[in-house]
């Protein structure tokens, strides 16, 4: 897989040992179930993003100059549970290193290891730790065509480990209604498009926080280029609003992107996703 660092950055600006953020590309797409193709989501975001401006006008900052080093992509073993733990020993390894780490999908099925990484390695130094995901699905079956790390099962797994908030949801099977928690989870259809009260969420949230985020939970208005599409979904602002949010009033301690499709004749969707990426590393480091 053809890649280029995030940003196209100036090398003083993307080594390993003088950065405070490591991109983890995870180009996995072994158990997808409709449009294939999101393996190729990381190296179409390295790819666009240097296209990104590094001024970011909402908060005054320049974000790069704390250090964005991107990872070699993971050589992805076929099997999902293997994969889950390619991405787990990639991501420990730079969070020992003291990186803000942010990884790239793939599908959505990479976040598990991404956040067992992050479980293991903050676990026992914050007092609590939920994952707050961002999806049009619920992603709660136990098993999916014979796979416990199918996609549709990922945060079944993280649920299995720590409290999860979800938001944006509007598709899941009626098996995944029974396991749902009602309070800790906002549908798509019952949040208001130019809403700044966030606090309804927010207090859901333990202190510390990661953040999965399938790219799906935007409306295909915005994002069409992925490999579920569900309409209905969240907007550029309000999706922003909200997570600006997050990460003014907790310890967000990692995120990743995943589910990208990219479509070669519409790169808009690529471009979102590397812009998306800017924004949250411009909210954690403006607010530290």
């Amino acid at each position: 897989m053809a890649t280029t660092g995030f940003g196209g950055l100036p090398e003083e600006f993307c080594t390993e040992d003088n950065s405070a953020v490591a991109i983890i590309p995870a180009p996995y797409d072994g158990t997808s179930t409709w449009i294939k193709g999101a393996d190729k989501g990381p190296s179409a975001i390295l790819e666009a993003s240097p296209q990104l401006e590094y001024y970011d006008i909402e908060t005054g900052t320049e974000v790069y100059k704390r250090g964005i080093y991107t990872v070699p992509p993971i050589q992805m073993p076929k099997e999902p549970e293997e994969m889950v733990s390619a991405v787990k020993t990639t991501v420990l390894n730079q969070l020992k290193r003291d990186k803000f780490c942010v990884t790239l999908g793939g599908e959505h099925s990479i976040s598990v290891g991404a956040f067992q990484a992050h479980y293991e390695q903050f676990e026992e130094k914050h007092d609590s730790f939920c994952v707050l995901q961002l999806d049009a699905h619920a992603d709660l079956r136990d098993t999916y065509l014979g796979s416990k790390y199918n996609h549709a099962c990922v945060m079944a797994r993280i649920k299995e480990v720590c409290p999860i908030v979800q938001v944006g949801i509007r598709s899941m099977d009626i098996a995944e209604k029974e396991l749902m928690d009602e309070e800790r989870c906002f549908y798509a259809h019952s949040l208001e498009p130019h809403n700044n009260d966030w606090d309804q969420i927010i207090n859901c949230l333990d202190q510390s926080v990661y953040i999965t985020l399938d790219l799906d939970v935007f409306d295909p208005s915005i994002l069409p280029s992925t490999g579920t599409p569900e309409p209905g979904g969240l907007l550029w602002y309000q999706t922003l609003s909200l997570l600006k949010a997050v990460f003014k009033q907790k310890n967000v301690l990692g995120f990743d992107i995943v589910e990208l499709c990219p479509n070669p004749q519409n790169k808009a969707s690529d471009f979102l996703a590397a812009k998306l990426i800017y924004k949250l590393l411009s909210y954690k480091f403006d607010i530290d």
